[in-house]
């Protein structure tokens, strides 16, 4: 199955790299991809408890999903998630 995720704070490659390297330590999710212009996170997944799975990690991350709560603090760990997406 196929899921999309609009989410919030998404700015470069760095932050791309961190969203990619995390999801893809997922057990049943492949094929991720982050597309930087539409702030949207692709993947296939096996199992629908997975998807939420995701978005609690990406709000994790700094990454709310569109439409949630965008808290200073979780554009604060956006920017070091995407510090360590350049490091990476």
């Amino acid at each position: 199955m196929k899921a999309s995720v609009i989410v919030q704070n998404l700015k470069c490659g760095g932050c791309a790299n961190t969203i990619t390297s995390k999801l893809a330590s997922i057990k049943g999710i492949q094929n991720i991809e982050v597309l930087i212009e539409e702030s949207k996170v692709n993947f296939e997944y096996v199992s629908n408890d997975i998807v939420g799975t995701v978005k609690e990690i990406l709000a994790k991350l700094g990454y709310p999903e569109e439409g949630t709560a965008n808290s200073v603090a979780k554009k604060a760990k956006s920017y070091v998630s995407c510090a360590i997406g350049k490091i990476s």
